[in-house]
Parts: C-alpha cells; sequence; structure tokens
C-alpha cells in the first residue's frame, strides 16, 4: 500500500514515522526548510524518551515548492494523508487530487471545520474520509519532531457508513503502525469534540506563552479555558451533533495531563511570527454560534487576542 503524507510536519511526522516501521511504500510531502530536513531523514523523540531516526532513502520526498508533481507519482497513492495547517488545505487538495489513485482515498487529520468540504470539491465527497487524533507533538527548530502523547486516530466517512475492503486495509495498516486506530461511525461528532479541546487549550497557551500542563497549574487559565469549551459544546449541540454525555472538566482534564509538556502549534506559530489556525478553531465556534443563535464571548476575545498578536510582528 503507497500512502502520501501531506504537510510532513509535527504530526505528520509521527504518522511517517510510525508508518516506515510497517510495510507500505511512503510518500512524504513538505516545503521549504522542512522538506531540507527530510532529505537526510526524519528524528522522532517518542514519549517514552527514546530517539528513533528514520533514513531519508526509507520514503520518497516530494517539496511542492519545486514545481508540478512529477508525472510518475500522478495517481500512485492508495491512500493520501492530509496533516498540514488549515491554511494549505487547498493547496495541498490539488496534490492529493493528482496524486491519489484512481481507487484510492484521501483522509483529513487536520485541526477545524471546513477542511473536509475543501477537500471534498477536489476529489469528491465518496473519496473523503474524516479523521480526528488526540496523539500530539511540536517539531522543534532544527526539524526534530517531539511526539509528546499517545492516543489514538479516529477515522470514518461523512456519511457514517461502513469502511470498504481498501480502508479496512489501510486501519490495520495503522494499528500495526502503533497509531490506535478507531473507525467512527459519527466522524463529525469526533471532529468537533477535536474542536472542543483545541479551543480550551490552543489559544489560551499561545496568548500565555505556556505549556499545556500550565492549564492546570494556574487555576485563572484554566476557567478560561473551561467556560471557552463549554461555548464551544453548546453551539455543536446547537448544530445537531450527537455528542453523548460528556464531562468536559474531566475530558479536558485527561487530555491536558496527556500532554502536559506539548507545546501547541498555535504557540510556535506566534512565536515564529506565523499566521495561525485561530480561524478553523475560535473562529469556527463564533461563526457556527451566529449561525445557531448561541453567543459565544469568550471565543471571541481569544479571537480577536490572538490575531492582534499576529499583527504585532508587523510591528516595531
Amino acid at each position: 500500500m503507497r500512502i502520501a503524507i501531506l504537510g510532513t510536519g509535527s504530526l505528520g511526522g509521527v504518522i511517517a514515522g510510525c508508518l516506515s516501521d510497517t510495510g507500505a511504500d511512503l510518500v512524504c510531502v513538505s516545503r521549504g526548510g522542512t522538506a531540507e530536513v527530510l532529505e537526510s531523514g526524519l528524528t522522532i523523540f517518542t514519549p517514552e524518551g527514546a530517539v528513533e531516526m528514520i533514513p531519508g532513502e526509507r520514503y520518497a520526498l516530494i517539496d511542492s515548492e519545486k514545481g508540478p508533481l512529477d508525472e510518475a507519482m500522478c495517481n500512485s497513492c492508495d491512500v493520501v494523508i492530509i496533516s498540514g495547517k488549515a491554511d494549505s488545505t487547498s493547496a495541498l487538495s490539488s496534490i492529493a487530487e493528482d496524486i491519489v489513485s484512481e481507487s484510492g482515498f484521501v483522509v483529513s487529520v487536520q485541526n477545524g471545520l471546513g477542511n473536509t468540504g475543501i477537500i471534498a470539491s477536489r476529489v469528491g465527497w465518496d473519496r473523503l474520509l474524516g479523521g480526528s487524533t488526540t496523539h500530539s507533538a511540536w517539531r522543534d527548530g532544527e526539524g526534530g519532531v517531539h511526539w509528546t502523547g499517545r492516543g489514538n486516530l479516529s477515522l470514518g466517512k461523512m456519511d457514517g457508513s461502513n469502511p470498504n475492503p481498501t480502508e479496512s486495509e489501510f486501519v490495520s495498516l495503522l494499528d500495526e503502525a502503533g497509531l490506535n486506530p478507531i473507525w467512527s461511525s459519527d466522524i463529525l461528532a469526533e471532529i468537533w469534540k477535536k474542536l472542543m479541546i483545541n479551543v480550551a487549550i490552543n489559544p489560551i497557551c499561545a496568548i500565555a506563552g505556556v505549556r499545556n500542563g500550565a492549564l492546570l497549574e494556574i487555576p485563572e487559565l484554566w476557567i478560561q479555558s473551561i467556560e471557552a469549551m463549554r461555548e464551544a459544546e453548546s453551539v455543536a449541540r446547537a448544530s445537531g451533533i450527537e455528542l453523548g454525555r460528556i464531562d468536559i472538566e474531566d475530558y479536558l482534564k485527561k487530555v491536558v495531563i496527556s500532554t502536559a509538556d506539548n507545546r501547541v502549534s498555535m504557540l510556535q506559530d506566534l512565536m515564529a511570527g506565523r499566521k495561525t489556525e485561530i480561524d478553523v478553531i475560535c473562529g469556527a465556534v463564533i461563526s457556527k454560534g451566529q449561525e445557531f443563535g448561541v453567543k459565544t464571548p469568550r471565543n471571541e476575545v481569544l479571537l480577536a487576542l490572538v490575531r492582534g498578536i499576529e499583527m504585532s510582528h508587523n510591528h516595531d
């Protein structure tokens, strides 16, 4: 099975590293400095403290900034995993359309809402799987991937149907790789649960400049996280999402404890002067809240503050 990982950054790096221990034929798609690092190999620091080195020869590497896709790569991949940032979804969807085989499918494991619609406009809903993961990782300045917390990887068709044989084979491969896959009959609910976690952790840790564990150490931050998450829960339920019975505080606490050492991607982006994913996280909650008449003042404040910090990099 040939699998392409589009956006081989922190999470994409974890997925590529784990799949390298299987018989999968791997293709890593990246750009700029990340692509340069991947030429020599991929370094992963595991949650247990071990350091794994995946040689560059283990995967084919495509630098998405170096022109059109090589003809030999077109329609060659059975599975395409999109793990890049939301602002790259359109570009990565175009690559996915070119690289996926006629009988293959595309999986999105990105943050926020709206990514699946963009991808489906390229490949069709029938060739798309939604995804959500609780694995956590961050990438250091030298390109090393720090896998800070083991979790699971939920996958499912957007219409809730059962997997076909190729999709089942892919899930088995993810299991062999140690990524703890779970097939979901309601993947949209899983995506919303991940969004609720992102709303509670990402902007607050990014604004405060702290790792995830600080949320449990500083009561004032914890209150902000819980309130932002409650707003997202209210919007999800108003949208018709079946979340079931869920204890918000307990759910968030478990995630924060398991990812205590993680530096969220939004904090990394602000530190590097890059645009964040705030629009598809808090912005998505605000937009959906307006659509269904649910007020989201906490998320509006977080959105405004993160945008302000983004803009501050343009000034002395």
